[in-house]
């Protein structure tokens, strides 16, 4: 470290941190000075690109896998993320649609959950930065209100895709996505192979390829292999960050101090510290996600420009969610074939997401070891499970616009890869850990980023919002 205290300190390089950088960095003066943390090593995407070939590669071994991380308490329930420079920016499949307005507004409209103390026009103009830094691929109408063009033309329909809009229009649209349509930013087209964790060709939006310059900016230091695991609370302010590092530890100063990690790690760094707020640590989950595969009678599922083409907004929102779970469908364009001669192709699989509810019983403990925190999850809610089952009952008739044979499911994944709650907001500290700027309520020189922040979980993908909230919390805090 060229210093024993900092202006801003940021832990982890992920889209939130990134996001937050970025902004803080255009307010920042010349002479700040801002220390970035990151537990991992950079594993660059063309060395991921080897090993995923079975090519040797000397980065394999840098980061450790995201289940040696924290200790599962529920071994059948997975939790996926990547360790390393970009964090789950690595890893992401690059789906980027906006939530709809009324997911801001559960327990108003449907009496479940809570409100968002954010609302969807608050977001509205950093919605439309991150898409267009994003450069996001999207249609022209949309469910959710736009007041601009997506960057990017949208990715093509298949044969199924462009049957489905005809008859919802805007409900059933090509999916927005970071997955680039056409060259742009130095990305090349997205190449439909389905193996968008590495993206073989670059085509999808990373930390790594996203040209910001946030950690390569002169009043930026940027450590590698430095884990935090505590921060030193003193009348109501961060006044330390501790992290580990080449086996020592550290303890520097910060003015300001941002955690930007994940929902399991932003959570045991404040219980390690002594956060006392009783929803710290609470409310761990993600949706529920499974496959419909549909197999349709003389018409080929064809076409189509990437691996998710296009989101189906049918099951989504509406007075059932005082009830069950909303469900978001994806239409996905991942190799599959039916198994019978001359039809192999005559299916259709669509993946569908449900949203589930917080439970303070799902959580994220402290261990001995500061580092390595306990998940505790006792699986998917009876409003989730209601939500699948009423998803069964009226999928045959939405789909009856195309000629359907059967459909059948598979279980439900185990992981959908989106880290949700654990430090919720809130308008008032009697209901949650930030506000909406995402500042600590009691520690109010600590932001905590990311999707940790969400009062609920939505069935759209967290990604977009999450930078959104991140852009939101430097423009309006500093």
């Amino acid at each position: 470290m060229k210093y024993t205290a900092y202006d801003l300190i940021v832990v982890g390089t992920g889209f939130a941190s990134t996001f937050f950088l970025k902004q803080y960095l255009a307010k920042a003066p010349a002479n700040a000075k801002i220390l970035v943390l990151e537990r991992g090593h950079l594993y660059p995407r063309a060395e991921r690109v080897k090993d995923k070939r079975g090519e040797p590669t000397p980065y394999a071994k840098l980061n450790p896998e995201s289940y040696e991380t924290f200790v599962n308490n529920r071994p059948s329930k997975d939790w996926h993320f990547s360790v390393g420079y970009g964090g789950s920016s690595n890893c992401w499949y690059a789906c980027t649609p906006r939530f709809l307005p009324n997911d801001f507004k559960m327990k108003t409209l449907y009496g479940v959950a809570s409100d968002w103390p954010v609302q969807y026009d608050e977001l509205d103009p950093y919605y439309e930065q991150v898409e267009d830094l994003m450069a996001v691929s999207g249609p022209a109408e949309t469910p959710y209100p736009r007041r601009k063009p997506y960057v990017q033309p949208p990715h093509l329909f298949t044969a199924v895709d462009t049957r489905l809009h005809e008859k919802y229009g805007k409900l059933y649209i090509n999916q927005p996505t970071a997955r680039a349509r056409v060259a742009m930013n130095g990305r090349n087209p997205c190449c439909a192979s389905a193996v968008c964790s590495v993206c073989p060709v670059d085509a999808k939006f990373t930390v790594e390829n996203s040209n910001f310059g946030v950690h390569t900016d002169p009043r930026v230091e940027l450590l590698y292999g430095a884990p935090v695991y505590g921060l030193e609370l003193v009348q109501d302010r961060v006044r330390r960050v501790s992290f580990r590092q080449g086996g020592k530890d550290f303890h520097v100063g910060a003015e300001v101090v941002a955690l930007a990690t994940n929902a399991i790690f932003n959570a045991n760094i404040l219980l390690n510290s002594g956060d006392t707020n009783p929803f710290t640590g609470r409310g761990l989950g993600e949706q529920l996600g499974l496959q419909a595969y549909v197999y349709l009678d003389n018409m080929q599922s064809v076409g189509g420009s990437s691996w998710v083409n296009a989101n189906g907004y049918m099951l989504y929102d509406g007075d059932h969610r005082r009830e069950s779970a909303a469900c978001l469908m994806e239409s996905s364009n991942a190799p599959v074939f039916r198994p019978e001669s001359g039809k192999w192709r005559n299916l259709a699989s669509f993946r569908m997401i449900f949203e589930d509810l917080p439970d303070p019983e799902n959580r994220v403990a402290t261990t001995a070891d500061p580092l390595k925190p306990e998940l505790h999850f006792k699986g998917p809610s009876e409003y989730t499970l209601k939500g699948i089952e009423r998803m069964k009952q009226r999928l045959p008739e939405i789909l009856s616009c195309l000629p359907v044979e059967k459909i059948f499911y598979e279980p439900p994944y185990a992981s959908e890869a989106h880290i949700l709650s654990t430090a919720r907001m809130s308008a008032t500290a009697q209901d949650g850990v930030v506000d909406k700027h995402l500042r600590h309520h009691q520690y109010r020189n600590l932001f905590v980023l990311g999707s940790s922040s969400f009062p609920t979980y939505t069935p759209a993908n967290p990604t977009l919002t999450l930078s959104a909230l991140s852009l939101f919390a430097a423009d309006k805090s500093f």
